[in-house]
This record gives structure tokens, sequence and C-alpha cells, in this order.
């Protein structure tokens, strides 16, 4: 059973069912519902408010939030007491995620590199450690929640920061994280049975625009996964394999990713951002790229597999269904992956005023021209009574491509979201083009 809505749970439901697995989804948010009704059967919250009780009657044996925040839902305790599989580490090991400072602090402890950060309670405090401190800084909440107050903003000089600082809700605190420039990468790894098993190194489009140009979004506007057991980029060994000990203290197994910085290196432009700013024409992404030198350093860590690589690497994997069965049983596992994907690209739809979510829209018609022939998982969409489709909010729809170079995979992508059309939407398109590969900018 998917907790969750939208194209996350249409995209893990649809991979783990054409695996073999029998699909249900609880739904978390209020909206979204259309899309994993299409998997199998959905379950509303306002009907059923706790999913335990569909646990027992559905005979679920795995259950896969889309959110951290399940764990502070009043059932959560009876959740835990089922029996039932969790995809995802419970009690002690969420704090990872949950908790911007423990995770500085479980750092520091095992001499991980981490980003000069503090945590302020009060505006006060925050332009003291400013003042103290002169440099800029990435505004988070302390605790890490798709309902938290502040969401980050990326401050790229003193003057950035100190301005947010005047605006931002202290309700929670804020957490101040130097910042370090924008050559991040990210490793998806899963934990179980006390190992640590690689699975892809990642990129995420968080900004809205072309460029890397505008806010962070909500969500990333498109991503990259390199099908990555072995760890080329050194990322799981530097920043995910000496937190052995802690995850076997508290009994971790479910997934782990790493989102990092690389900051020292020679030259931190990938090559075919290179050849736009020398006037000569470039592919996409120039294979093969080398890796760029530097020292990674931990921005934060994730405990899901993510809307925007999860249901690529549930596709790369020979046997989803029974790699989440047994990470939930913290198990040994046997990874196989399917030797014609090695690459993954996945391209955001996004709606009228995304971003700016306060700017909102009537439902729209969404007109698809032509056959789709790589995934596409819809989010914010629904089905009207006539059988059209229309489009109901600022996210519509992922477009996912799998290939055996990361050329063919933006191909495809790029191919299958132009037969797309919704009015005032719109896609980035230069993915590829920068932060690749991992370590470049």
């Amino acid at each position: 059973m998917v907790l969750g809505v939208g194209s996350f749970a249409h995209s893990i439901g649809q991979a783990l069912a054409d695996a073999g697995a029998r699909v249900s989804t609880y739904l978390t948010r209020n909206y979204g519902h259309f899309p994993p009704a299409l998997v199998g059967p959905v379950f509303s919250r306002d009907a059923f408010p706790s999913p335990v009780p569909l646990l027992r009657q559905n005979q679920v044996a795995v259950v896969i939030p889309q959110s951290i925040d399940w764990a502070l839902a009043p059932w959560a305790d009876d959740l835990l007491a089922s029996g039932v599989g969790i995809f995802s580490p419970v009690r002690e090991g969420m704090r990872i995620e949950r908790e911007r400072d423990f995770a500085r602090r479980l750092c520091a402890r095992f001499n991980i590199p981490f980003p000069k950060a503090f945590v302020a309670s009060n505006r006060l405090e925050a332009e003291k450690i400013l003042e103290q401190n002169p440099r800029p800084f990435v505004i988070k909440n302390p605790l890490c929640s798709p309902t938290s107050p502040v969401h980050t903003i990326m401050c790229q000089t003193v003057a950035d920061t100190r301005a947010w600082l005047r605006h931002v809700n202290y309700a929670e605190g804020v957490f101040l994280q130097e910042y370090l420039g924008r050559a991040e990468a990210g490793h998806i790894a899963l934990v179980s049975g006390g190992e640590v098993y690689s699975l892809v190194t990642n990129q995420e489009y968080k900004y809205a625009f072309n460029g890397n140009q505008g806010i962070v979004a909500g969500a990333p506007l498109g991503g990259l996964v390199e099908r990555d057991e072995n760890d080329r980029y050194g990322l799981a060994r530097e920043l995910i394999h000496p937190l052995k000990p802690w995850l076997r203290e508290v009994n971790y197994h479910g997934p782990l990713q790493v989102t990092a910085i690389k900051v020292g290196q020679a030259s931190s432009v990938s090559p075919s951002k290179r050849g736009r700013l020398t006037g000569t024409l470039a592919p996409p992404v120039a294979r093969p790229a080398p890796v760029p030198p530097g020292q990674w350093q931990v921005i934060e860590y994730n405990i899901r597999i993510g809307v925007t690589s999860g249901p690529m690497i549930l596709r790369m994997l020979k046997h989803p269904a029974e790699v989440v069965s047994a990470t939930a049983r913290n198990e040994k596992l046997n990874l196989q992956f399917h030797d014609k994907f090695k690459f993954g690209c996945s391209l955001t739809l996004a709606g009228y005023g995304y971003p700016f979510t306060q700017v909102r829209s009537p439902h729209l018609p969404l007109e698809v021209d032509g056959n789709l022939d790589c995934d596409v998982w819809w989010n914010e969409v629904a089905r009207g009574a006539d059988g059209q489709l229309s489009a109901t909010g600022h996210r519509i729809a992922d477009v996912v491509a799998l290939a055996p170079t990361l050329e063919e995979a933006l191909a495809r992508a790029y191919a299958n979201i132009r037969k797309l059309r919704v009015v005032g939407s719109y896609f980035r398109t230069d993915v590829g083009q920068s932060l690749w590969p991992p370590g470049a900018v």
C-alpha cells in the first residue's frame, strides 16, 4: 500500500504492479486522487481516518510512504505495532531527515564534511549569527516537513541573507547553512541488514526555470539518474558508509539519499555548458565525462525513495517488488538491474502559475497529441464524465524515460513531453545541459 497521492502514488504503484505486486493507495492529501486509481484501489482519509484496519482487511505486506509526516499521524503507533513492513526507517532513524541539526551533529560525530550551520529561534538570534559569520546562508526550517513554515531560500550574498531574515516565519526557528555554490549531486542507496546498497547517482533540477534561474520550487522540475551500484563518484563512500555504526545502532532499514555539494574543484563547468559559453556546439552531455575533483560536503539526507528518482530506480531493478519487501523486512539484498537501463531522465510539466502556488487557475483541458512511448505519471490531473483529462493544479505530469545512454533518455523524454499541452503550462528545456556530471555546474 502506497501512502500518498498524485504522480508519486501513480508511478511507484504502477512500477510495482507491473512487477506482479497487488497495489492499493491510501490517499494522504486532498488532491491527486485520480492517478493512483489507475493502478488499483484507493482509500480516502475522509472515509478511512486510519489506514491500519485496511492493512489487515487487504492483507497488505508493505507500506510505502510518500512523506515523512506519516510518523506524526494519530495512527502512526498503530502502524508500527501492526507488524506490516514499512519501506522507510522508523523512530530514531527518521531523525536524519526530520531534524536538520541532528544530521549536522551526526556528520560531526563521524567526521563527514558538512557546511557551517547554525540554528536560531528568532530574528534577533539569526541576525546576530549573520553579524558574527558574514557569509551567505541557505535558510531552511529546522524540522523537515512538506508543511514547514519555511521552505528553502537560497541566498547567494550576505545582503540576500540579511533581507530574508527580516521576513521569514520563525514559528519553528530557522536553520542557517552556509551557501557553497551550486555544484550539487545526490546518491541514493538502500540500507538493509546492516549493509549499504548503492543504487544510483542523481541530479535534481530544483530551480523553476531554464538556466537554474528563479526560485527553488517545491519539488524538482527535472531529474537525472545514472545507475551506480559501484559508487563511481564516491558519494556513498564518503558520506553514507561512515554512518554504518549509527545505521546499525538504530536498526535503520529503508532508502537513504544524500544530497551533497562539491567544493574546491579546479573546474566546475559542465562540458555542455562550457561549449555554450565558448560559442561552440555541444551535445547535452559529453560522454564519457571526467569526474570533477574536489571534496563532497553533505547538504542533507533524505529517507524516502523520492518522487523524481524513485520511479526510475524501480524501473531499473529487475525485481523491484522483492527488493522493496526485503528492505522493509531488513534482510540482505540481492540487487539485479536491467542491463538496457543505465540512465534515466524525468521532466515535469508544470501548470499555470507554478512555482508561485498562490496563483490559481480553473481546471484546464489536457491534450495529448499522439502516442506516448515512455512513462507518463499524472499528478494533479482528473478525468471528467466525458472521459477527457484536465489539469487541476500546479504540477501536471512527470515524463520519464530510461535508456542505455543519457542522450537517448533525454531525447525520448523531451519528445514525449512535447506531446502534452495545457494552456499556461511549461517545462524546463535544458535538463542535462548543466549540473552534470556530478560536481559540475
